[in-house]
């Protein structure tokens, strides 16, 4: 599991945008960057750093992956014919935790990995409690019966802020959820712009 040493939000003002879309974002209130310089007045962006910025803010929105998490789904997303920005969407959201989150099983990606991690949850009638499992279309991912009435559970299925996408069949009164097809870039409900084009001439020139 991935610790998170400083506070996720720092990620939304660090970006300068309120990528998962929460009310709670500190965005909302200071649209400044976090620290003391944070106020300074921003320089226009180099290419190198527009390109960092694209990775940090996909790296960070999956809940902060490490580096070398991040570069593994890459390397994955390189070697699969096709285009290799949308197979590495793919990939980010076949990870059992984002399906988690996008079935709306809990509120944040950080609580879903917490989710998995803790065993609340099974991927055709099997435990599961390892957050970057890779999940294959048509597999069913289901809370377990004791955990079905948790607090967090009930409460995120209630959220305003975001629907359940297409590529996710959930049913919230079983607690139950089908990934039903890997999704392109132009599917995924991101609420702000994501640009993995960017993160890849990141990494071809670094």
């Amino acid at each position: 599991m991935t610790k998170r040493t400083s506070a996720k939000y720092k990620i939304d003002r660090r970006m300068g945008e309120n990528i998962w879309g929460r009310p709670k974002s500190p965005l909302n209130r200071r649209e400044y960057g976090p620290g003391q310089h944070g106020q300074r007045r921003k320089q226009k962006m180099s290419d190198f750093g527009l390109q960092l910025r694209a990775k940090q803010k996909l790296k960070g929105y999956y809940g902060d992956l490490t580096e070398k998490q991040f570069r593994r789904i890459y390397g994955e997303a390189e070697r699969i014919k096709g285009d290799t920005g949308e197979n590495l969407v793919g990939l980010l959201e076949r990870r059992l935790d984002a399906v988690v989150y996008r079935a709306k099983f809990v509120a944040t990606m950080f609580a879903a990995r917490q989710f998995v991690n803790h065993g609340h949850v099974t991927v055709n009638g099997n435990r599961v409690n390892v957050p970057s499992y890779r999940v294959q279309e048509g597999d069913v991912i289901e809370v377990r019966d004791k955990s079905k009435q948790l607090a967090v559970l009930l409460e995120a299925t209630q959220l305003p802020e975001r629907d359940v996408p297409d590529y996710v069949d959930a049913d919230h009164s079983k607690m139950k959820a089908t990934f039903v097809r890997t999704p392109g870039l132009a599917d995924v409900p991101y609420p702000v712009m994501m640009e993995p084009n960017l993160v890849i001439e990141y990494y071809a020139q670094n």
